[in-house]
């Protein structure tokens, strides 16, 4: 694993996104030990571009704009009846790539995206890239041109007890699947 997750050793919080979803009561927990997400129901992909800014939170906040760029245009509703217990059972798994110059990462600001599920360990590793964006804003904490681009995947299923895998199928056509 490439990057340097903030947030690791702290228990994570449902600290939700918005006032909206605290009234709600939503926000995602953190998955089970020994929880794997061997059932894959739904992958997603998203970009996330930071120009400016305080670069000591490392790709935070363009990793947080990948993942909601990921889950921004999707409704899955089949949720709450594909995954056994509905919507809190269900596994995220989330995959960023950010560039090797600003490996940190906060998690914490990573679950805070996610109305409902459980979270698994969040994967980091060199897959963003940084560009000079021509811009210097001192007001907004620049101290260069320095963009900060982020990746992210996300896989979301759940764990099936009685498949002793830890890893999803993966499905060929040539199977006919």
């Amino acid at each position: 694993m490439l990057g340097r997750v903030r947030g690791a050793a702290r228990a994570m919080s449902s600290r939700p996104w918005s006032e909206e979803w605290a009234k709600a009561g939503l926000g995602v927990k953190r998955a089970a030990p020994g929880d794997a997400l061997n059932r894959l129901l739904f992958v997603q992909v998203g970009f996330g571009c930071d120009q400016h800014g305080d670069r000591t939170k490392g790709s935070t906040v363009a990793a947080v704009r990948a993942v909601r760029d990921a889950i921004s245009f999707n409704s899955i509703p089949g949720m709450v009846h594909a995954v056994p217990g509905g919507r809190e059972n269900m596994l995220i798994h989330v995959k960023l790539g950010v560039p090797p110059e600003y490996p940190e990462v906060d998690v914490e600001e990573i679950a805070r995206v996610f109305p409902y599920g459980r979270l698994l360990p969040v994967d980091i590793t060199v897959g963003g890239l940084t560009f000079g964006c021509g811009r210097v804003v001192p007001a907004l904490g620049d101290t260069d041109d320095t963009a900060i681009v982020a990746v992210a995947a996300l896989s979301l299923g759940y764990h099936d007890r009685t498949d002793q895998s830890d890893k999803p199928r993966t499905w060929d056509t040539r199977d006919g699947h």
